[in-house]
């Protein structure tokens, strides 16, 4: 089992202190094997990781980067590649592990390019990022100087992902919990920046959601939004009848103009849209480390701006915003 005393350790003498005594029970609760089946192989697939002296971390390439192909032996990394192909899919990267080089679906290096130069600077600060998958934009953030960054997404897998990478890399601060934003208390007021990237869309109340991001947020914090988005004007949302590019879980895809409405109606400040891009299949595509449907599969064959449902295809904007 995970040990999470290193995060209760690092909540002392700081606004998160409270934490240390809401989470420990609620931890144990929603990472237990009643609750999922597979936690025993994910951690023992873990358990299986070689220990590897952590050489040349680079938590600001492309891939978050720990050694290379001559950091250690041929036969530790086979079995640093048997362990971490355990643990698939993976989603969110990419990562280089001493030569091993894990190609998520996701291009998620691509997405830290469209909104590094629209935050503020995070060194120094506290970050919370919800639905952070296995936890890349977590280490590109610390990357970035964040002091603490914590991660929350209720998959138990993408934890044990990122307490792979942690492994090699060390952990330079960094936490990922099997917890959404509804298990946090409530107005923390605690982060200097948060960030929801993919999360939006799939809240049947988006509102509350933006609401419970501002409440995470001390006064005069940060968030970073990003999210599907549909072109149009201020009240425009396509709200999809069943699934939407084959999720059943689509609830409310705004224009981004609707979204900046909301988030006012929410009570932010200084918003600013500051990316939309359609999502490409080179930026989510199926790989040997993911080898489901992705992105190619969502899209209509004969029209790739449309998905499969005849909906607009996926389109992101990435919104900034402060809390007074």
């Amino acid at each position: 089992m995970i040990d999470f005393t290193p995060f209760y350790q690092s909540l002392e003498d700081t606004a998160l202190e409270p934490l240390s005594a809401t989470l420990p029970r609620l931890l144990e609760q929603q990472f237990s094997e009643k609750r999922h089946g597979d936690l025993p192989r994910w951690l023992a697939a873990l358990e299986s990781l070689p220990n590897v002296k952590p050489v040349g971390v680079d938590l600001n390439a492309a891939a978050i980067t720990v050694g290379n192909a001559d950091s250690c032996t041929p036969e530790s990394r086979q079995q640093i590649e048997a362990g971490l192909r355990a643990l698939m899919p993976w989603r969110k990267g990419p990562f280089s592990i001493h030569g091993v080089e894990i190609d998520t679906e996701w291009r998620s290096d691509w997405k830290w390019d469209r909104l590094k130069d629209h935050i503020q600077p995070l060194h120094g600060r506290t970050v919370l990022d919800v639905g952070c998958g296995s936890g890349y934009h977590c280490w590109r953030m610390a990357g970035a100087g964040a002091e603490l960054v914590i991660g929350i997404d209720p998959s138990p897998l993408f934890v044990v992902q990122h307490q792979a990478i942690k492994h090699f890399a060390g952990a330079h601060g960094t936490f990922v919990l099997p917890l959404g934003i509804e298990h946090l208390p409530p107005r923390l007021a605690a982060f200097d920046t948060v960030f929801s990237m993919g999360v939006l869309y799939h809240r049947r109340s988006p509102l509350d959601h933006l609401m419970e991001l501002r409440d995470a947020l001390r006064h005069g914090g940060e968030l970073l939004l990003e999210t599907l988005v549909i072109e149009g004007g201020a009240g425009e949302t396509l709200v999809p009848e069943g699934r939407y590019a084959k999720m059943r879980n689509v609830w409310f895809i705004p224009s981004t103009a609707t979204l900046e409405l909301w988030l006012r109606r929410c009570g932010f400040r200084d918003i600013k849209a500051v990316d939309v891009s359609l999502t490409s299949t080179g930026e989510q595509r199926a790989t040997d480390w993911m080898q489901y449907e992705s992105l190619v599969d969502y899209l209509d064959p004969a029209d790739n701006h449309r998905t499969v449902e005849g909906y607009p295809a996926p389109r992101r904007a990435i919104l900034t915003a402060s809390r007074p």
